[in-house]
């Protein structure tokens, strides 16, 4: 069995059966964005992968993952928009883009 692989379905399956809208009034929220990916012959900077978006209730631990193809401010406004409820308070890294 190849347990990394099985592993990794297993939460991506998790992710993407169990994501809701997250938030609300009085509910804060944290975001961020990561890119996930394979080095170059094992070392230096990420060069292959996707950026991955996400949030995370900081009382429930709902939280939901969006694979998205750039981190512009109209890329990520969309995604907040589509997964977090209006009157939430999101915590943030201060990208510019959001």
């Amino acid at each position: 069995i190849d347990w990394a692989n099985f592993c990794r379905e297993v939460a991506e399956d998790i992710v993407i059966n169990n994501s809701e809208k997250i938030g609300g009034v009085g509910v804060v929220v944290e975001i961020d964005e990561s890119k996930f990916g394979k080095r170059k012959y094992n070392r230096g900077k990420r060069v292959d992968g996707v950026w991955v978006f996400g949030g995370v209730e900081r009382e429930t631990g709902k939280c939901f993952l969006v694979v998205v193809q750039n981190r512009t401010a109209t890329t990520l406004l969309a995604v907040i928009k589509e997964w977090i409820k209006p009157g939430t308070t999101i915590i943030s890294d201060c990208w510019k883009s959001y």
